[in-house]
């Protein structure tokens, strides 16, 4: 008989025998960012419209075409964001969708000291409470990079999971600071980011030397090809899209043929939201044997 494989042994297991699972993601930045912390963005029109289209105009769309196809997804949201856009946000908890942590201003957390961002972290669960009643449980960390200190803290706060790291395609967790298991990472990944393929801005140059934007057919078959592999190999797929990116009306139709393709597979397919994969994984888990690789 064959040895099984190193995969073999480390297949998840989802609820009710599904095949995989799928937690959509979306950063709701809004107009914050690198222009919000230097200054610059409040004086510049073009700036700030281009960001407010993401809550303005944007996000409405996408979660019609979520309610659409019964889906639900996790918006990760800078608190700013929460502030001046209150109303859609609080959509975001009537839709049934998860609403979570991304800063307050869209942070570099990595610059940040282990104080400043436990500030970070207070001052968004105040907004959160105050405007939308809720504490969440997740967070993404706005610049795709933290300290060392950064998950002990987070899981000392309240928060029970991480979208942040690209060290695995299942979930798993970070080495735990005290009793009980570690915060959970549900690891999202750089090539499946909208902004690789569909986002361009004349200035700032971001991303820096993106001068063209991708056939949008291109786009829909990658996007549906990843998640394909993730299923085959039953794993946990989430994505790093933006509303001001991916939900403009003629690239709606990329994301109409991800859900499409997604909603094919039926049951078979675990379409959740990041807490339920974090809380699963806790359940299944909670020894904490699944440390970061």
């Amino acid at each position: 008989m064959p040895m099984p494989t190193l995969f073999q042994q480390t297949r998840p297991v989802w609820p009710q025998g599904r095949q995989s699972a799928v937690a959509l993601a979306f950063d709701v930045d809004g107009p914050t960012g690198d222009a919000m912390l230097d200054g610059s963005l409040l004086s510049n029109p073009r700036y700030f419209t281009q960001g407010a289209y993401g809550p303005w105009r944007a996000l409405p769309r996408l979660l019609d075409l979520l309610a659409a196809y019964e889906l639900k997804a996790t918006f990760f949201v800078p608190t700013w964001v929460v502030l001046h856009w209150t109303d859609i946000c609080a959509r975001i908890l009537c839709e049934g969708c998860e609403i979570a942590y991304h800063g307050h201003r869209h942070e570099v957390f990595i610059d940040c000291s282990p104080q400043e961002q436990l500030e970070i972290m207070e001052r968004s669960r105040a907004i959160f409470q105050e405007r939308l009643g809720v504490t969440p449980v997740g967070f993404r960390t706005p610049s795709g990079d933290w300290s060392e200190e950064t998950a002990a803290l987070l899981s000392a706060f309240g928060v029970i999971y991480s979208s942040s790291m690209r060290g695995d395609d299942r979930p798993y967790f970070h080495p735990a600071q005290g009793p009980g298991p570690g915060l959970v990472e549900i690891p999202a990944r750089w090539d499946i980011d909208d902004y690789t393929a569909l986002a361009y801005t004349e200035e700032p140059d971001f991303p820096i030397g993106l001068d063209r934007i991708s056939d949008y057919r291109a786009v829909e078959r990658n996007w549906c090809a990843e998640f394909e592999g993730y299923n085959r190999e039953g794993l946990c797929w989430t994505t790093i899209l933006h509303p001001k990116v991916c939900a403009k009306p003629g690239r709606l139709g990329i994301l109409e043929g991800l859900f499409r393709r997604i909603r094919e597979h039926g049951d078979a397919v675990w379409t959740v939201k990041c807490q339920d994969v974090a809380q699963w994984w806790i359940d299944r888990h909670g020894a904490g044997l699944e440390q970061t690789p």
